[in-house]
């Protein structure tokens, strides 16, 4: 048995996902742009999708654009925003927890003469409020926080951080990485309150090579300059024959991941609880590391190393990961910054479940960690 406990990583395409993307491939597969019927067919396709995907977020269809990933909406959101933004100052608040998309796109800003406040996390990996409020001045111009946090789970408060912003009478713009949140934990465009929301395909059962960023209407945040420059596509936003498979797929999981979200929610919250238990009963001085998104649980077996217990288990056909996989190599940055002592860091495995995840894979990946620590560690055992 497959056991594939890495959904933070990326997720199985659903098949109503995958059999709407090869319709669109093999069928109606007309440019968008093309004014002749096939194009008309699939400008309707594009659009119908967008009423879609808005619907998901609790946004407008004028509020969504494609793009072709959740680290592209990151980078455009901060890149432009900052850029629509320094009249008014050069301050940027964000953390040391973010998304390389995120965190790297800082680094840019930082070398154009930008001032960023990297916030340091809270111990689950989320970001107080009151961190937030203490960094904000009179010249910060983004906030850019992720909601949920990729290797612990940990959920920031983006509601109460733009309503506290707003108190304040801060006209910053505020952008969240929602792309481990959708469709894992409750929100809306309207209840986080964010002038931009990233999003993803491939972590909620669509192809890869897929996001889209919400841009809230009547603000500011709607004079984004492209990152990139051409035809025109995306309401002259996003340049680049849309990739329609992807969209149209992007949709139908999207739509699926909202009519089902109460049983899919419940499902991985439920496996989370039992790895949580039998994992805690069964490994002596077994740390949970975890925030309180129900897809993800971070464990750590201090005195084991995770590389190791990560391939023992990779031999049994159970698939985890050790931190974010667009963190290659070295130890989690994420880990470091909650201050956790190396040999915590060193043995953390980050387990993630999905709407198709089993509770056969659960008491596998619990068989297999129990089997790990007996063979590979006797003496520690």
């Amino acid at each position: 048995m497959t056991v594939y406990l890495d959904n933070a990583a990326t997720t199985k395409v659903c098949t109503e996902a995958a059999d709407v993307a090869y319709k669109i491939m093999t069928e109606g597969f007309g440019n968008p742009s093309s004014t002749h019927k096939m194009g008309r067919d699939a400008r309707a396709v594009l659009e119908e999708s967008r009423v879609t995907l808005a619907k998901a977020i609790g946004a407008k269809p004028e509020e969504v654009f494609f793009t072709s990933c959740g680290s592209e909406s990151d980078n455009w959101a901060i890149l432009s925003g900052s850029d629509l933004m320094k009249r008014r100052g050069n301050h940027i608040i964000s953390s040391e927890v973010e998304h390389a998309a995120v965190l790297r796109s800082l680094d840019i800003l930082e070398k154009r003469g930008f001032e960023v406040t990297r916030l340091k996390p809270e111990k689950d990996g989320s970001i107080s409020v009151d961190s937030v409020m203490d960094a904000l001045r009179e010249d910060t111009i983004l906030v850019s926080l992720m909601l949920v946090n990729n290797e612990t789970g940990g959920i920031t408060d983006i509601s109460e951080i733009s309503q506290s912003m707003k108190i304040r009478g801060s006209a910053a713009l505020l952008h969240t990485d929602a792309v481990q949140g959708f469709l894992k934990v409750p929100f809306s465009a309207k209840s986080l309150g964010a002038d931009m929301i990233s999003v993803s395909g491939h972590k909620i059962h669509a192809p890869k090579g897929i996001g889209a960023i919400y841009v809230r209407g009547g603000t500011k945040a709607l004079n984004l300059s492209p990152l990139i420059v051409g035809g025109g596509h995306e309401s002259g936003k996003r340049s680049g024959t849309e990739g329609l498979p992807q969209i149209a797929a992007f949709a139908k999981a999207a739509e699926l991941g909202t009519s089902l979200f109460e049983a899919f929610h419940r499902n991985m919250s439920e496996l989370k609880e039992l790895a949580i238990r039998r994992l805690t009963d069964e490994n002596e001085g077994l740390q949970v590391l975890s925030g309180k998104a129900p897809h993800i649980l971070s464990i750590s077996l201090p005195g084991y190393k995770s590389e190791v217990m990560m391939n023992y288990l990779d031999g049994l056909g159970i698939f985890v990961s050790k931190s974010s996989a667009c963190k290659k190599g070295g130890r989690s940055y994420v880990l470091e910054a909650l201050g956790l002592p190396n040999k915590v860091i060193d043995g953390t495995l980050r387990i993630s479940f999905s709407r198709f995840s089993t509770e056969d894979e659960v008491n596998a990946l619990c068989n297999g960690i129990r089997s790990a620590r007996e063979k590979l560690y006797p003496v520690l055992h």
